[in-house]
């Protein structure tokens, strides 16, 4: 391993981890489909692959495991021996066993070896017959896979193809986008310019300038994008393992996993869904038993679908479980003290669902391996917050569960709308904008103490944005921009609106990092400094009633 040069070692752990993750998503394909023999030479070759790049390095552990899978499934592929149950979980463990050795590969480690019993069962496994070791039926396997048809290998080219891509330095390809973002900064800046000085020659330059920078900020952000299933396949493995140690019956269903997003969120959102799908065959399916006596088919679905929406991506995770009880949510909320008796009885049943995100909060009479310690939910929407994105969950008792996440396409450059208070400009993500109205000159109504303003038969609780900043009340025009908060809609009173504007983020200064209501901040148009609003952070702060009313 001394002599192998650290770039060699280097795509090994890349090309062996994309192997490790396809084949978790088809062994459960196999376990399904036993009988596929596309699939079971896929499996086949990805293990004799694997072992090829790890006998290069002379990483002996990862050999000695890969070499006896190797020659199981080798037997399988010539009907000496069959696939069943116990043959599935000794891969699936040997996938587990290879995945920590990559890890201690990847940190320097010295390679743990495989499991002895693990390996002697593989081997007694591959030495015997058909006639000596009988398949189980497959009515008698829990199902707990992909229902995806299955995808014959490709995981290779036709002789004497060129070769179309080429693998690049991630850190290469962040610094041209940061450079791309001072590009659209100064794009945004002449375009000011321009409009100032009216000159025809000036605005033909900036207007062409400004076309060849969407068309290159267009290009850089697409070498950037990844299909989500980069992540989603990891998902049939997890779903099997988890729902065999829960004895239940799950089926995970893929769809859109061909679906793009900027690399840095797929690789941020791996956390949370893991989160969600686990939670969803936890807390959301039944046990066989109980689904059979509620008329339900004894194998649970979890779905895990990913679609684009203009310039988001909204990732779901549904289940036909047995959905969340409101009122069981307020009633926990009481009793864990997250909150007042009186408060949790103001609550919706939209905004019960919302609880399951207070850290702390579990429903679970017991702590297992998987849940029960009121973890996980608070962590998944921080995250998804700090992806500029947003989490809706519908519910419904006995019908099952839907959780949407939205995410932009990129966190590089945000879309956004300009809008002014006290003279100050500030930036609100635009994906979070539903609309923008004239303040009515009569008088807002108030709920609770909260003002209100009656749109279109609908209750639209009212923030003005210069109470929230401690400033004066604004003495001319003012404006409700109408903005969207999961489930939730508010409108934020501003003086003004200046505009739409594509800006570049900025992490704000740690002295002032975490301040609720602020998610970063910018430069826009005029080269002034623009601090971006968090949507989130300022309805949190109107439902603890902090600096809301009109001054």
């Amino acid at each position: 391993m001394a002599a192998v040069s650290p770039d060699i070692a280097a795509d090994f752990l890349v090309e062996a981890g994309e192997i490790l993750e396809r084949l978790g998503e088809q062994l459960v394909q196999l376990e399904q489909a036993a009988d596929d023999k596309g699939l079971l030479n896929a499996v086949f070759r990805g293990f004799h692959t694997i072992k090829g790049g790890a006998g290069f390095l002379g990483l002996t552990p990862m050999v000695d495991l890969c070499h006896a899978l190797e020659d199981a499934f080798d037997k399988a592929r010539d009907g000496k021996i069959l696939l069943d149950d116990d043959a599935f979980d000794y891969a699936q463990r040997c996938l587990d066993t290879l995945s920590a050795q990559m890890a201690a590969l990847a940190a320097g480690q010295e390679l743990p070896p495989a499991e002895p019993e693990l390996i002697a069962s593989i081997k007694a496994w591959a030495s015997g017959s058909a006639a000596t070791r009988p398949a189980k039926p497959a009515a008698a396997r829990p199902a707990a896979g992909a229902s995806a048809a299955p995808r014959p290998a490709a995981p290779a080219k036709a002789g004497g193809e060129a070769e179309q891509t080429v693998r690049v330095d991630t850190k290469r390809l962040d610094a041209i986008v940061n450079l791309t973002g001072e590009l659209v900064l100064a794009r945004n800046r002449l375009k000011v310019l321009r409009d100032r000085f009216k000159d025809e020659d000036l605005h033909r330059a900036v207007t062409a300038l400004d076309h060849a920078t969407a068309r290159l900020q267009g290009s850089v952000m697409r070498t950037r994008m990844q299909p989500v299933s980069r992540v989603f396949q990891r998902f049939p493995k997890m779903a099997r393992d988890v729902a065999r140690q829960l004895d239940k019956q799950v089926e995970l269903t893929l769809e859109g996993a061909e679906t793009e997003l900027d690399r840095n969120l797929v690789e941020a959102l791996a956390d949370p869904l893991v989160h969600l799908v686990r939670n969803a065959i936890d807390h959301g399916i039944e046990k066989p038993e109980v689904r059979r006596a509620a008329g339900k088919n004894p194998v649970g679905q979890v779905f895990l679908s990913a679609r684009q929406e203009g310039d988001n991506v909204a990732i779901e995770i549904r289940d036909d479980g047995g959905g969340m009880d409101p009122e069981r949510l307020r009633a926990k909320a009481v009793e864990k003290g997250l909150l007042t008796p009186e408060a949790a009885a103001r609550l919706g049943a939209e905004e019960c669902f919302q609880l399951i995100f207070l850290p702390g909060f579990s429903t679970k009479q017991e702590v297992t391996d998987i849940s029960g310690r009121g973890v996980g939910m608070d962590v998944v929407q921080s995250k998804i917050r700090e992806l500029s994105g947003q989490i809706q969950i519908h519910s419904e008792l006995g019908q099952g569960s839907r959780f949407v996440i939205r995410v932009p396409l990129t966190l590089a450059i945000l879309p956004t709308l300009l809008v002014r208070v006290s003279g100050t400009t500030y930036a609100l993500p635009l994906s979070r904008v539903v609309e923008v109205l004239p303040m009515p000159q009569q008088k807002p109504d108030y709920v609770d103490g909260q003002p209100v303003l009656d749109l279109r038969s609908t209750t639209l609780p009212l923030v003005w944005l210069r109470a929230w900043l401690r400033l004066e009340p604004c003495a001319n025009g003012e404006v409700i921009v109408v903005l969207q908060s999961g489930d939730f809609r508010y409108g934020l009173v501003v003086d003004q609106v200046r505009g739409r504007e594509e800006v570049v983020i900025k992490a704000l200064p740690k002295r002032v990092r975490g301040i609720p209501g602020y998610a970063g901040a910018t430069l826009i148009g005029d080269g002034t400094l623009s601090l971006i609003l968090d949507v989130d952070g300022i309805l949190r702060s109107m439902r603890s009633g902090d600096r809301l009313r009109r001054a």
